[in-house]
């Protein structure tokens, strides 16, 4: 993985990367600094137990830029069965703190799966963002403060079972009624994907939806 001058090289087979190394070598000149510990935001933490990902530096400077450092801490994002829609209250006075706040929080769902479905909601307001939704936003830091820590972690356990989960929310959007789902997969304990989309069909049922869940197996790898 290469991003401008900083390059992680990853490999199934240790004994191939200090050749990658040597042939990158003769054409760039190159500073090997060993395992990664810190890339672009990203900790970056191995034990036997397994590798642990998080971004704890980058949430606690966001934090501090937006003076939610010693706030009350929420437990949850988000509040259960909260619709946020566009509605007639005034527009916040500066959108474009709103926007770079959701771009900060975007880059934060690398390692953050959890606030992933939230700052997605609260992007599709960036346009016009309102009071609530600001509000909403500020509810996401402090659940932020609470969990400052937590991030992603990938198991040194062989269990290479495949799980996954699934959801749907019928007429989810108060504007369009769109269908949204969602799901997350895991090879043992371990997260390796997820995601949530808002379709371009109105359902009420999976019956009548033009494009089904996705079906979810468990299987064992040998």
């Amino acid at each position: 993985m290469v991003y401008v001058d900083d390059i992680i090289i990853a490999s199934s087979c240790e004994s191939v990367v200090p050749i990658l190394i040597t042939q990158l070598e003769k054409a760039f000149k190159l500073r090997n600094i060993g395992a990664p510990q810190y890339f672009l935001g990203i900790e970056i933490a191995r034990t036997s137990k397994g590798i642990s990902l998080c971004q704890r530096k980058y949430a606690l400077e966001l934090l501090v830029e937006t003076g939610f450092l010693g706030c009350k801490p929420s437990s949850i994002p988000m509040e259960p069965n909260h619709s946020l829609h566009k509605d007639d209250t005034p527009l916040i006075p500066d959108p474009k703190l709103y926007r770079k706040l959701i771009g900060k929080l975007l880059y934060l769902c690398i390692t953050r799966p959890g606030i992933s479905f939230v700052v997605g909601k609260l992007c599709q307001f960036s346009s016009a963002p309102r009071e609530v939704h600001l509000q909403a936003l500020y509810k996401v830091l402090r659940y932020i403060k609470g969990t400052v820590g937590n991030g992603l972690f990938y198991s040194s356990d062989p269990d290479l079972t495949l799980r996954g989960f699934t959801d749907a929310d019928w007429n989810t959007c108060p504007e369009s009624r769109r269908l949204v789902t969602g799901f997350c997969m895991y090879i043992g304990d371990s997260l390796v994907t997820w995601r949530s989309k808002k379709h371009d069909v109105c359902s009420s049922s999976s019956a009548q939806s033009t494009e089904p869940c996705m079906l979810v197996q468990r299987n064992s790898f040998g």
